[in-house]
C-alpha cells in the first residue's frame, strides 16, 4: 500500500511535515480509496489521520551540565593551550639552530641572526626553518 499521495495531502491540508502524519492502520484501505482533499479532511474529522505530537529537545542533559557546573560561564582560560604550542614549538627551533651551529653547518654570525627571528615568530616549524635556510643560501656543507 503507498499512501505518499494521502500523506502528502493531509500534511498540506493540516500545515504539518509528512512525517508528523499518523494514519490509523486498521483503516488503510479506507485511506488508500481517498484521493481528494474533500476526502482526506474527512478522514482527518473522522480522526483516521491524526497528527503526531511535535518532537521537542531534551533538556535533561543542559540540566544535569548546569547543576555540575559545567556551562560556559565556569570555563577559565582559553580552550587551546597556545602557549604550550608555542614552548614546544620554540624549543624545538632553538635546539634545531643550536645543532646546526655545533656541527658547523651554519656559521656563528648566521646563528645570532637566526635567534632572534625565531623569537619573533618567525619560523613556523622546524621545517619551515630549514626550508628558509635552504632558500637564503645559509646552510652550509661540510
Amino acid at each position: 500500500m503507498n499512501l505518499k499521495s494521502q500523506r502528502r495531502l493531509a500534511a498540506s491540508i493540516m500545515n504539518l511535515g509528512e512525517s508528523r502524519i499518523w494514519i490509523d492502520p486498521e483503516q488503510l484501505d479506507r485511506v488508500e480509496g481517498a484521493i481528494t482533499k474533500d476526502e482526506i479532511r474527512r478522514l482527518i474529522h473522522e480522526g483516521v489521520i491524526r497528527a503526531k505530537p511535535k518532537r521537542g529537545v531534551s533538556r535533561g542533559r543542559r540540566r544535569v551540565e548546569v547543576e555540575k557546573g559545567r556551562g560556559p560561564g565556569s570555563k577559565e582560560g582559553s580552550k587551546s593551550l597556545e602557549k604550550r604550542i608555542w614552548i614546544q614549538r620554540i624549543r624545538a627551533i632553538r635546539m634545531r639552530l643550536r645543532e646546526l651551529k655545533t656541527r658547523r653547518m651554519i656559521t656563528r654570525e648566521v646563528y645570532r641572526r637566526l635567534m632572534p627571528m625565531a623569537k619573533g615568530g618567525m619560523f613556523k616549524s622546524k621545517t619551515h626553518l630549514n626550508e628558509y635556510l635552504q632558500s637564503h643560501g645559509l646552510i652550509r656543507r661540510r
